[in-house]
């Protein structure tokens, strides 16, 4: 089904083809001023100036035509020759009638989302908030609109830092079997370390080895050794994979995070060698003192891009290197179509060199990077704890956890509830008020984190779109889903508003995915939100004695709860029963 803009735009194109005006000046937007109109085309503007006329001698000669084709709306010129289109009651009535949740064009391509990006041996801290929640929201976003989506975490598993913790174990415990060389019996089954101990080890040793350089090269030949393939580097490796992995997923689950793969960098390693000698065979790369490069630039940058750099002097492969192996994998053994990257924006650089470099070997695949800004405290800096250090990402849903807890007993909530679903509905709470105040801004931009405030079940916060859904579920329990009741003769200004927030529902969607924006989804629940609460405070449902009035009134109830779990599903947020 399509969309009312959409309709309206199919009939506007063909008015300005029938005119010689070029159709693309034939979109429509939301009207800037929705007290006045629903829709308005600009297009007449950029025309006026092709053609050297009036804008609105080009208006008046747009509505003209439109008149005969566009019955559902009522037509005007406004300002300096915006196109405005006020709908009337009855389409408004028939557009929601007809209302669709689903996208008008299914899409179908097989696209890899890579978010997460998590370190093997350390905790999930604040950091990995970010890529989690809007990599989250996208995976469903596209699946929603009909793509196959597989989601890669793509874990930090394999480097330097691995090396570091081979060896501050030797030293703790250096008769274990791992670090001995001639060792061929099997290895214990149980790990020799929790992720506590990794926790404990890693900045410790990380330290030592920028003071130490005799230490930092005992590291760095561990690492190779294990990159090597030596026996019980690698066992021991495996070890501090699993015990992170685990608590990885433990965590992870916490936020309704979920990934399809769980490959590392590792994965790729015995297909660096190959891929190198591809590039070098191709003619792409060059080498600049003992290291392999790829040069990028291209004519007309505006700012200087700097060769890839492939292999160091020394032998040793980079990020680049996997991150060129990892696209070779994912197209040629996986299919995929299309690949987007949720990372940290201060890597743009990066993968536009991979990117590009990626495009010289041959792969034509859309590739995109969604690179988000920092989460950062009242400073101004990035979100730390009181003690001034990096905070733990369960140090921070047990913070929202316990305001909502404080919050719900504070309103009253709490008293008629068991501790069960106190506990319950104060995790939902907390977290709606955590990925709704990160995804609520736009993925590129730096935001402020107020617990008090995101917490809040006022204003525009995760909690009040709880309330909401649990206001709306509460009416339709006692007055049912009677379904579209018939053209009601006249439409309240709320109930008009309302109407025509919920069949923008699809289009607004398409935006969100457009744009890759889940702030777009954000806004959107947002503003049902709000027009509902408008219709709830001005129009009687439940004690309206006109049946058909009344049972229509339950229809926006209805249409409002069913957009608004789509949405909440979209950004991850769970509803509650009560509040």
């Amino acid at each position: 089904m399509s969309s009312v803009q959409k309709q309206l735009e199919s009939v506007t194109r063909e008015v300005f083809h029938k005119l010689n005006f070029d159709p693309i000046f034939s979109s429509l937007k939301f009207s800037d001023r929705p007290d006045l109109s629903d829709y308005q085309c600009n297009g007449a503007l950029p025309i006026a100036k092709q053609q050297g006329l009036p804008p609105q001698q080009v208006a008046h000669a747009i509505i003209e035509a439109l008149q005969p084709l566009c019955s559902q709306a009522e037509l005007f010129v406004a300002g300096p020759g915006f196109i405005n289109f006020k709908l009337k009651d009855d389409s408004v009535q028939e557009a929601l009638k007809n209302i669709s949740l689903k996208p008008a064009l299914p899409l179908s391509q097989n696209v890899f989302l890579d978010y997460g990006g998590p370190n093997v041996a350390k905790p999930l801290h604040v950091g990995h908030l970010r890529s989690s929640l809007i990599g989250e929201s996208l995976k469903r976003l596209f699946r929603y609109m009909g793509h196959k989506v597989t989601g890669d975490i793509h874990l930090g598993d394999w480097g330097t830092q691995m090396g570091m913790l081979i060896v501050a174990l030797q030293e703790q415990f250096p008769s274990l079997p791992y670090f001995q060389k001639d060792f061929e019996g099997d290895y214990p089954k149980e790990s020799p370390v929790t992720l506590k101990d990794l926790e404990d080890l890693y900045p410790k040793i990380s330290t030592r080895c920028k003071e130490d350089k005799d230490l930092a090269d005992q590291a760095r030949r561990a690492t190779m050794e294990l990159q090597q393939g030596r026996r019980g580097y690698k066992a021991l490796w495996q070890f501090f994979v699993d015990v992170s992995v685990e608590d990885l997923r433990l965590q992870l689950e916490k936020l309704g995070v979920t990934f399809d793969q769980w490959f590392g960098e590792s994965r790729y390693q015995d297909k660096l060698s190959g891929l190198l000698e591809e590039v070098k065979q191709k003619g792409l790369s060059r080498e600049s003192e003992g290291a392999v490069i790829i040069d990028v630039a291209r004519e007309g940058d505006k700012a200087d891009i700097p060769p890839l750099l492939l292999q160091k002097s020394d032998g040793g492969f980079l990020y680049a290197t996997t991150d060129l192996a990892t696209i070779d994998e994912r197209v040629n053994h996986f299919g995929a179509e299309a690949l987007i990257y949720v990372v940290d924006g201060r890597q743009s650089l990066h993968f536009e060199q991979v990117f590009r470099a990626a495009r010289k070997m041959g792969y034509t695949l859309p590739m995109e990077l969604i690179g988000f800004g920092t989460m950062n405290g009242a400073d101004g800096k990035p979100f730390k704890t009181r003690e001034g250090g990096v905070m733990r990402l369960e140090e921070l849903i047990d913070l929202l956890v316990a305001g909502a807890t404080q919050r719900l007993e504070e309103v009253g909530v709490s008293k008629d509830l068991t501790l069960e679903e106190e506990k319950e509905i104060a995790f939902k709470v907390g977290m709606a008020a955590l990925k709704f105040a990160d995804l609520q801004h736009n993925p590129m931009q730096n935001y402020q984190f107020d617990v008090n405030k995101f917490l809040s079940f006022e204003g525009k916060t995760g909690p009040y779109l709880l309330y909401v859904v649990v206001r709306i579920k509460a009416i339709l329990a006692k007055g049912g889903t009677p379904g579209f009741p018939g053209i009601v003769p006249v439409l309240t200004k709320q109930e008009r508003e309302l109407a025509i927030t919920l069949f923008r529902f699809s289009d607004l969607i398409s935006l969100a995915y457009e744009k890759r924006a889940p702030n777009i989804l954000c806004e959107a629940a947002f503003d049902l939100a709000q027009s509902f609460n408008r219709f709830y405070q001005s129009c009687p449902i439940l004690i309206e004695p006109d049946e058909q009035l009344k049972n229509f009134r339950l229809f926006l109830c209805e249409k409002t709860l069913q957009q608004m779990l789509i949405l909440f599903d979209l950004l991850g947020i769970e509803p509650v029963e009560r509040m």
